[in-house]
């Protein structure tokens, strides 16, 4: 446990001398607001939130808080589900809302440079104007930011074709805690000159350095695009069903599970009607490409895998209007299911042909402890979100049993090659089970990665480790 300095006044000054009277808040309004992101119920209230709008202001600042021992969190979209960006030491938050611009596309060579605050959609949008790609696609890409991406590796439905976040950075502007500006990477495609920074940067949950800038490759758009929603009777049918459309030969772009229980929790969010919403469980597949015949017999590959698992309907779209208005129901379920009760979510992720023995063990955890826990998520990658809901157990049953029905889902997982988060992070939720997934010397050697990168411990502290 680090001893951290008080937020004197010569420091709020100094703060101001920075980034200027009217972007340094100390009102109780916004260090409410700056207090919490959509983990659960946490909340830590900041002394002050600063608001920067370069590389520089933010060394700066970071120069301060090293010298006085400030503790300092970067915020970004305030979407996170695992607590990293909560100031759980108080001190500073630097919220990335300035850092807004799309600084370049580059259509010659697919690539473009971007300032960590702009948000994920936007970005992805600009893309499409010129026929460009960006495929990473977490679920609150309308509001996320690029910076929060980057640090939490994001994924999405998306990643079973494309991959995540890491796959797309070539290089990235960051601060360190020390206050130094450094870019890392390249704007090539090849580089193995040194260590790489980059990728470790990505994932890093902002306890390394704060992203300012990232240089991403990007794809060419897809022309064409079609989904498919399949409904099954039985839940291990559907989620069996999801090897085997990739054992025979077929590529989504994304693929999707969703159970009877999270579609409901959507149609009651939303006040529409899910296709099917009888069914037990549901796969939205998404598929796209250039070639019309080659997605049609796609199409053909999944119905034919899908009978053998007794699907009991499908329904193709190919409609832009129809395919939006299903997206925007699977991109409203994590919303949904956390709405009904207080909630612990969990982001557990094994090879996708365990996918059925890992939903077995959820659904076996949840009859032992009498918790209701509704799993949906990215079957494609393996991913599937687990969120745990109080309901009406009392406060003593679930503060007791809560905790050991997640260390149990999590050792299931990790017992089948899998881990115990795929794309939320550890962050502050998560941090005394690492311990799960890592050895004790994984572990140890992280922390000294940590230490080298940031010795007085004010950068983003209190996350991924439990000390």
């Amino acid at each position: 446990m680090f001893m951290y300095g008080k937020l004197k006044p010569d420091i709020i000054t100094s703060l101001i001398d920075v980034a200027g009277d009217e972007f340094v808040f100390l009102d109780a309004e916004n260090l409410d607001k700056y207090s919490r992101d959509e983990t659960e119920d946490f909340s830590f209230l900041p002394e002050v939130v600063v608001k920067p709008d370069s590389a520089e202001q933010i060394s700066r600042i970071l120069k301060i808080a090293n010298k006085n021992l400030i503790p300092v969190y970067t915020r970004g979209g305030g979407t996170g589900l695992s607590g990293g960006a909560l100031p759980v030491y108080g001190g500073i938050v630097i919220s990335m809302e300035r850092f807004n611009k799309i600084l370049e596309i580059d259509e010659n060579n697919f690539q473009a440079v971007v300032q960590a605050g702009v948000i994920t959609q936007v970005f992805q949008e600009e893309l499409e104007k010129v026929g460009l790609f960006y495929p990473v696609d977490p679920a609150s890409r309308g509001s996320c930011f690029i910076g929060g991406n980057v640090a939490e590796c994001s994924g999405g439905p998306r990643a079973a074709k494309y991959g995540v976040t890491r796959n797309y950075i070539l290089g990235l502007e960051f601060v360190t805690p020390e206050g130094e500006i450094i870019f890392t990477g390249s704007r090539t495609i090849k580089n193995v000159t040194g260590y790489s920074l980059t990728q470790l940067l990505c994932g890093s949950e902002g306890t390394l350095g704060i992203v300012t800038k990232i240089v991403f490759r990007v794809l060419a758009l897809p022309k064409l695009k079609k989904i498919l929603l399949i409904a099954y009777n039985n839940v291990n049918d559907c989620i069996s069903s999801v090897a085997e459309i990739y054992r025979n030969g077929v590529n989504p772009a994304a693929l999707e599970f969703l159970t009877k229980d999270a579609i409901r929790a959507s149609e009651n969010q939303l006040g529409k009607s899910f296709p099917n919403s009888n069914a037990e469980a549901q796969l939205l597949i998404e598929l796209d490409g250039n070639n019309e015949d080659e997605l049609n017999s796609a199409v053909q590959a999944i119905a034919a895998t899908v009978e053998k698992f007794s699907a009991a309907d499908i329904i193709l779209a190919e409609d832009r209007n129809k395919m939006e208005e299903l997206w925007a129901l699977r991109r409203s379920v994590g919303e949904a299911v956390k709405s009904i009760s207080t909630y612990k979510e969990e982001d557990t992720v094994v090879p996708r042909a365990k996918l059925p023995e890992l939903l077995q063990g959820i659904m076996d955890v949840s009859k032992k402890y009498n918790i209701r826990i509704i799993s949906y998520g990215h079957a494609g990658d393996g991913n599937l979100h687990v969120n745990i809901l109080k309901e009406n157990l009392s406060d003593d049953y679930w503060n007791t049993n809560v905790k050991l029905a997640i260390k149990e889902i999590f050792e299931h997982t990790v017992s089948l090659g899998g881990t115990i988060s795929g794309e939320h992070g550890i962050g502050y939720s998560q941090k005394e089970f690492l311990s799960i997934a890592l050895a004790k010397e994984e572990i140890q050697l992280l922390k000294n990665i940590k230490k080298t990168f940031d010795p007085n411990n004010i950068l983003n502290p209190g996350k991924i480790f439990t000390d």
